[in-house]
């Protein structure tokens, strides 16, 4: 009898090897606020989806909460887990801004880049 439970372990095949490389990441919001919801919470997921389709790496799942994003992704042995990281966070973090800016500023205080310079120096 066949199973039927989706599995997760399909391999890449290279001329020289066969890999399965996964890695769990969670990406947390700022200071926990709750603001993954609705339409920001969809637009965040497409977001990553989006960057990990240009970069050849497969989500296998994600799974959203009001303050953090669960993935589990799978990349190539050339990637840095690092860089998969920064590229993720900086796609989506850059156009959640783009589109969100305004809610987003309510929820968020300016950065010490707005201040002034006489503020910075005492």
């Amino acid at each position: 009898m066949e199973s039927k439970i989706k599995r997760l372990d399909i391999y890449q095949h290279r001329r020289h090897n066969k890999n399965l490389l996964l890695v769990h990441l969670i990406f947390v919001t700022k200071y926990r606020k709750k603001i993954l919801c609705h339409n920001l919470k969809d637009d965040i997921k497409q977001w990553l989806f989006e960057t990990a389709g240009k970069y050849n790496w497969y989500i296998k799942k994600m799974e959203t909460d009001m303050d953090h994003v669960h993935i589990l992704l799978q990349y190539r042995p050339t990637d840095c887990i690092t860089d998969i990281v920064s590229r993720l966070k900086q796609y989506s973090t850059y156009h959640a801004w783009i589109k969100y800016g305004g809610m987003l500023s309510g929820y968020y205080k300016e950065g010490v880049g707005k201040l002034p310079l006489v503020t910075v120096c005492r």
